[in-house]
């Protein structure tokens, strides 16, 4: 008897001692229906910002509280407010910051791959954690990562810097940029060009490509540059902060040409400005 009560007594502690089965937990599965995808607007650049553009292809409403980007290649921001209901929709856009390029000080990493998460409510449900695959490499991500860590290559080599003294000659504002090694860099740093912004073209008052290179002996060299209004309509004037986001197109050694955008200071911004309304003669009339 020993033999059959011992274990039917096994068996009821245990019952007795394991207490009911725990709930699962809500599934992170997005709804049915309802898909993000990654883009970006030219606004959004200067701003280091992106859209998380939302499809519900049902009737059923969704409503988002809020959205959070999580990748490996980017830092990771806390979760941007939404506290807006989707009907059905092909693309609503929903700008949200991303953080800093999480990058390699040797080379340009490959992108990881991304999530989008979620607090969502679908129709009368309650409010759950959703997780959204973002299809892998994503092009957006992989073109920001490569942007970004091509900047953070060269930067790590020289800084780029705007002269603050620009004089009018004849119909354009001349200048000059400075290149200037960093603290313990011996790489030589050619600067190829200067691309043109929504608003100016850059060339250099003489010579042609590279526009100056910065030896590893060198600390420092300057090359005199003119500026002069490409475009005087006043969408071009509208867009002040994509006007002074200027391309340096440069390199490293013999690697690859790079781009890193550089920013006037305030005050070279202002002439800047008040050359190209005198030159376009804004106001004129």
């Amino acid at each position: 008897m020993k033999r059959i009560i011992l274990p039917v007594l096994g068996a009821v502690l245990l019952t007795a001692c394991s207490g009911p089965s725990p709930a699962a937990a809500p599934s992170t599965a997005p709804p049915p229906g309802v898909s993000v995808f990654l883009t970006q607007q030219r606004s959004d650049e200067p701003l280091h910002a992106l859209e998380i553009s939302v499809r519900n292809a049902t009737d059923t409403p969704v409503y988002i509280a809020d959205v959070q980007l999580v990748t490996a290649s980017f830092k990771t921001l806390p979760p941007e407010k939404i506290d807006t209901t989707f009907p059905r929709t092909e693309q609503t856009d929903l700008r949200v910051p991303y953080g800093e390029a999480q990058c390699d000080p040797q080379a340009v990493p490959p992108v990881q791959p991304a999530t989008v998460t979620a607090n969502v409510r679908t129709g009368d449900e309650p409010l759950r954690k959703v997780v959204f695959q973002v299809p892998h490499p994503d092009p957006l991500l992989t073109r920001l990562l490569k942007a970004e860590c091509s900047a953070f290559l060269v930067k790590a080599a020289a800084t780029f810097s705007w002269g603050t003294s620009w004089k009018r000659a004849g119909e354009f504002l001349r200048g000059e940029v400075t290149l200037t090694r960093q603290p313990g860099s011996t790489r030589k740093v050619t600067l190829r060009t200067i691309d043109a912004t929504t608003h100016y073209t850059v060339r250099r008052v003489s010579g042609g490509e590279p526009w100056a290179v910065l030896e590893p002996s060198q600390q420092s060299v300057s090359v005199p540059v003119e500026i002069n209004p490409s475009r005087c309509d006043g969408h071009a004037f509208a867009e002040a902060k994509k006007a002074n986001l200027f391309p340096f197109r440069a390199s490293l050694d013999q690697d690859e040409e790079r781009v890193v955008i550089v920013v006037p200071p305030k005050e070279v911004q202002v002439a800047f400005n008040l050359y190209a309304v005198k030159a376009c003669g804004v106001g004129v009339g």
